[in-house]
């Protein structure tokens, strides 16, 4: 009999999966403007492929296409409840994006609501609250903020109007400086003389865990264009009672239980659905939800161990500019989240920002930043500062994110010290 010898299989290599917080790009572009919109994720990418062929009506259909495409838009939302240490009882509600999430709350605020605020806020924290909201100044440091607070709370408890509701609305961390700001601190005060809190996350949550539960807060709102999941989707998350009480923040199908003959015999849905009429972003939020799930599978520590390397070196290298003056609202050492303006004494910004894309490839962003008061605030004080008096009217902001690297970060300082 002959033997006939089987060669041993080959040993095949276990294929690598990307990193699902890898971001996507353009070779040869260097992107330092992700506090207006970061690059898209892996992730996210994934996400969105792996469903683009089951896509289907959401909440609307029987069929497994639809039936599919529901689990997915649900399952999201839980995916980002956990993201944010949502409460059982508390509502993820789907929007297109912070600004969306804060008019949202905005239009649920009970009757006789007044709205405490910080002049440090971006535009989408100061503009949708009602006349009569009270603008305190921009604080100097983390505790004069907490003090700051805690003085006008004192008064409005004092005020003639007593048992009427009270929202705090602050930053988490600054679109202009980067800096954090002191929100479960704020919280306490808050809570402490019986009123709500809703920090809009925006900044904060690409950079560092936001969690509602450990923080205490009431309502948070977040941007997925801001957390690598550009497509469109936005979160409000907190308290059930203010939104299941308020009117739709948009009336049209799904946001009912039932729409009778005449017009007015209409019961709405309570619950995420209220606010959430129409046909809701489903890749949006299945994107959002799986950066989500990506950032809180990895070790958030070490991210910002790396970012905050990064923005040392940024930091440092700006510094030994002569003719470059950061703006900052606390003091230098002062924590936060890689974004760092800066003005570039005796030139314009928009003309620097424009040399550095068409020269060097470098995207940065310029001028006020949606946040006009406070901009325009800090390079007052940064002329003072520095005693220049040749500082720009507008600002440069370079903003760092997943995939930033040491070399890009140096090729914006060399640029920074050759310009003609």
């Amino acid at each position: 009999m002959t033997l006939t010898l089987v060669p041993p299989a080959p040993v095949l290599p276990t294929p690598v999966r990307p990193d699902p917080l890898g971001v996507l790009g353009v070779p040869g572009e260097i992107n330092l403007d992700h506090a207006a919109s970061a690059p898209c994720a892996r992730a996210a990418a994934d996400a969105v492929a792996e469903l683009l062929p089951w896509y289907a009506s959401v909440h609307r259909g029987a069929g497994a296409l639809s039936r599919r495409c529901t689990l997915a838009y649900e399952r999201a939302r839980q995916s980002v409840a956990d993201f944010v240490g949502a409460r059982p009882d508390d509502h993820v509600i789907f929007t297109r994006n912070t600004t969306d999430a804060v008019n949202l709350l905005a239009r649920a605020l009970p009757a006789g609501t007044t709205v405490v605020t910080f002049g440090g806020e971006h535009h989408a924290n100061l503009l949708p609250w009602p006349r009569g909201s009270v603008r305190l100044p921009v604080p100097e440091s983390p505790a004069g903020a907490v003090r700051s607070l805690a003085a006008a709370l004192g008064e409005l408890a004092r005020d003639a109007r007593p048992g009427l509701p009270v929202l705090v609305a602050v930053t988490g961390a600054s679109n202009v400086t980067g800096e954090c700001w002191p929100v479960a601190e704020l919280a306490r005060v808050a809570h402490r003389h019986g009123a709500r809190i809703l920090v809009d996350a925006a900044q904060l949550a690409p950079h560092a865990p936001v969690d509602l539960t450990a923080l205490d807060v009431d309502y948070l709102a977040f941007s997925g264009h801001k957390l690598y999941a550009p497509f469109g989707a936005g979160v409000l998350a907190g308290r059930a009672d203010w939104l299941d009480a308020a009117p739709p923040y948009l009336a049209g199908g799904g946001a009912t239980s039932h729409v009778g003959a005449a017009t007015h015999e209409v019961r709405w849905a309570t619950g995420p659905a209220r606010h959430e009429a129409g046909t809701p972003n489903l890749l949006g939020a299945v994107a959002l939800a799986a950066v989500c799930e990506a950032l809180t599978a990895d070790d958030r520590s070490a991210l910002h161990a790396r970012e905050q390397a990064l923005l040392a070196r940024l930091r440092s290298g700006l510094a030994a500019l002569p003719d470059v003056v950061e703006l900052r609202t606390f003091g230098p050492e002062a924590p936060r989240v890689g974004i760092v303006s800066f003005v570039v004494a005796g030139r314009d910004s928009a003309e620097v920002a424009a040399h550095l894309a068409t020269r060097h490839r470098i995207g940065v962003r310029d001028g006020l930043f949606c946040a006009h008061p406070l901009t325009r605030r800090l390079l007052s004080e940064a002329a003072t500062r520095s005693g220049r008096t040749d500082l720009p009217a507008t600002a440069l902001r370079a903003s760092l994110g997943l995939g930033t690297t040491a070399p890009e970060v140096d090729t914006l300082l060399t640029a920074l010290a050759t310009l003609p």
